[in-house]
């Protein structure tokens, strides 16, 4: 990678599909749901053999960025980016940009979540290199994961024609993206073989990005160019939260790179990929035991027990279950969650729940 490399880890989100563990100053990318790393301290991790600590950028709120200093010293201060308020996707990647623009006009940077986990490093670091070369020649891009099964959580894109031959892995133009399908369409994508599921991962020139934004989202540009102006001021802090407040909520996949021309696509099989979303991703990160069941606390007695998951962080608590299949049970100091696995994205309704009844110590 050359020093006009970037990486902008995206790291404000509150995780609520993973309730009752991860919570409003708790949220999932901060606690070691996997291992001994936090999701956070791993995506660090993984990104340090391409970019020094100084070419990291982290984009978060306030309430977060104390505890990621914590667990990650090595990145500069300055380069911790303070959302006033989550304001969606489209605003993270317009700050980060600018922020980058302004300190390296030749700027090309990778987006990237803080809460996925990615099993083969080797291949993510070589796509990550090919991706950057395709953003050289303007390109705005993006990594698809080929899907491995039909899936209603994640969004898709379509990819069109292949790109010019030149680029050492397979790239093409993307066609579309489409939203989270129903079952019946997500068979459907994964039958054409011409669909991957959206990452969520972007790789562009600082430069490209913002001028795309500057034609799909004028009042987010418009903003922009306003915080900008103050960003090496007395007035940064003021000026940078009087325009966010005012920014609409929206996604930089469907405000921005929808409507865009110059997009390609990396479609990446053998990743090891996966988002964390909900309690029933950990089936495909976390090894199982021979009955399929997955447990993180040492005294789980399985009896008559399948494809069960059982999450607990309190490792003298003995869990029994007898009987079970197909069932996810988080087990914390003050919420206990059972449910079916196949309901397990609903979890996001339960803090929807808690919010309008005012629940907030659970929360």
């Amino acid at each position: 990678m050359n020093e006009h490399t970037y990486a902008v880890i995206m790291a404000g989100g509150g995780g609520t599909r993973l309730w009752p563990v991860s919570r409003k100053n708790r949220p999932k990318q901060l606690l070691p749901l996997l291992g001994q790393e936090t999701l956070f301290q791993s995506t660090v991790a993984r990104l340090i053999d391409l970019f020094p600590p100084e070419r990291i950028l982290v984009v978060t709120v306030k309430e977060q960025a104390s505890e990621m200093r914590a667990q990650v010293a090595s990145i500069p201060e300055e380069n911790y980016l303070i959302e006033p308020a989550p304001r969606g996707t489209a605003s993270v990647v317009g700050l980060a940009a600018a922020v980058l623009k302004q300190r390296d006009p030749e700027a090309v940077m990778a987006i990237l979540p803080s809460d996925h986990f990615i099993r083969n490093r080797d291949l993510f670091h070589y796509l990550l290199r090919a991706a950057f070369k395709v953003a050289e020649h303007n390109y705005l891009v993006t990594l698809g994961i080929t899907p491995l099964h039909p899936s209603s959580a994640y969004g898709y894109i379509q990819q069109g024609e292949l790109l010019s031959t030149e680029f050492k892995y397979p790239v093409y133009k993307v066609k579309r993206f489409k939203e989270k399908p129903d079952e019946e369409t997500a068979q459907g994508f994964l039958r054409s073989g011409d669909h991957s599921w959206n990452s969520g991962m972007f790789i562009w020139r600082a430069d490209m990005i913002l001028a795309e934004i500057g034609k799909q989202m004028p009042a987010l540009f418009a903003a922009l160019e306003r915080i900008m102006a103050a960003w090496n001021t007395s007035n940064r802090d003021e000026t940078l939260k009087s325009n966010w407040m005012d920014l609409k909520s929206e996604t930089v996949d469907y405000a921005v790179m929808e409507k865009a021309e110059n997009v390609a696509i990396l479609p990446a099989s053998g990743l090891g990929w996966n988002d964390v979303g909900s309690w029933d991703t950990l089936f495909d990160v976390l090894f199982p035991d021979i009955n399929g069941n997955v447990s993180t606390t040492l005294q789980h007695l399985a009896m008559e027990t399948h494809n069960t998951l059982v999450y607990g962080n309190n490792h003298e608590r003995l869990i029994v279950t007898i009987g079970l299949d197909d069932t996810v049970i988080v087990d914390t100091d003050d919420a206990l969650l059972v449910c079916k696995a196949d309901q397990a994205q609903k979890v996001r309704e339960v803090v929807e729940h808690l919010q309008k009844h005012r629940q907030e110590k659970y929360l």
